[in-house]
């Protein structure tokens, strides 16, 4: 029985791999391998799903980005056709000008903007804006009297 056993040990041996064959080919051969590219496959499958979930959410903001800069836009729109009737206080050929002027008005207490002169190199500062003539003109005299001599009345089309 012990001879047995010695003959056995030895024809395992001598049927086994040697080291240098399990270093190249891992303890268990083939299926180590395949498992160990099955892992990577699964992780750049994993980076890729997360890489394009995160250009989905820039796409995203971007589009959200454009649709508030275009809704801005038809605000900005609609808020000059309804007020065309605009007080003018001052005329620059400077915008940093025409700002400090609007500053100052607006500390007075009124809704200041600055326009951009149609086809001209003036910015307008107006104190306030209408949608109506007559009460631009109305309001126009008034100002006149009691705040600023030299306004005019500029209408924006």
């Amino acid at each position: 029985m012990k001879h047995l056993s010695i003959i056995f040990l030895i024809a395992l041996l001598i049927m086994s791999p040697s080291c240098k064959k399990i270093k190249e080919r891992g303890l268990f051969g083939k299926k180590g391998r395949t498992l160990e590219l099955l892992k990577a496959q699964q992780d750049s499958i994993r980076v890729a799903d997360s890489l394009k979930r995160i250009e989905n959410r820039l796409k995203a903001i971007e589009e959200a980005r454009l649709d508030s800069i275009r809704l801005a836009e038809e605000e900005k729109q609609a808020y000059e056709a309804r007020n065309k009737y605009n007080i003018i206080v001052g005329a620059f050929t400077i915008p940093e000008n025409a700002k400090v002027w609007a500053d100052h008005y607006r500390q007075m207490g009124y809704d200041t903007r600055v326009i951009k002169e149609d086809g001209g190199k003036f910015d307008l500062v107006a104190a306030e804006s209408w949608d109506r003539f007559s009460k631009a003109v109305q309001r126009l005299e008034r100002f006149k009297d009691t705040v600023e001599v030299d306004t005019w009345l500029y209408i924006k089309k």
